[in-house]
């Protein structure tokens, strides 16, 4: 889409805190209409609309719309964002499995700013399933770069959790 409609998204999105719950329905209806600009068979409207629902705190509302974008070929940092959000949707539906495997090849992607929320969110799945060691392991190992301090131990910890010292 051109750069008007993507600053009128994130203008949207930029006033989502403003809204209150009794809001979500007119927060959405402004989404809609963004999105009924876009060609048809655009992954981006169903991607809006998802992030509207889930946002709103429909995450069965969402999921459907998320798989939609992603079936359309949403990729890149959009794509990335749907994988991530559709796996905590999945896991508030409690359904922590699908989530785990859709995030879990994310780990093996070209880094950048949404690691550490990939690694957050796939903790959570794992916790769901029981998993605690192995979601403590990945979140220590994404916080432990940003420390001050201790970066090489908390490292080797979030390692230890999920490997046996020799």
């Amino acid at each position: 889409m051109n750069q008007d409609w993507e600053d009128r998204v994130a203008a949207a999105w930029a006033r989502f805190d403003d809204f209150s719950e009794d809001e979500a329905p007119a927060f959405r209806a402004g989404v809609d209409a963004l999105v009924a600009e876009l060609p048809d068979g655009s992954p981006l409207g169903p991607f809006e609309q998802a992030c509207a629902w889930d946002s709103t705190g429909r995450s069965d509302r969402a999921v459907p719309l998320y798989q939609e974008a992603l079936e359309r070929g949403l990729s890149g940092y959009r794509g990335r964002r749907a994988r991530i959000q559709l796996a905590s949707s999945l896991r508030n539906l409690g359904r922590p499995e699908e989530g785990v495997k859709l995030l879990t090849p994310e780990l093996d992607r070209p880094s950048d700013e949404l690691d550490d929320a990939v690694r957050a969110c796939l903790a959570l799945c794992l916790s769901g399933l029981g998993r605690d060691r192995e979601g403590l392991s990945l979140v220590l190992g994404a916080l432990a770069p940003h420390l001050p301090r201790y970066q090489r131990s908390m490292a080797n910890y979030a390692r230890l959790l999920v490997e046996p010292e020799d």
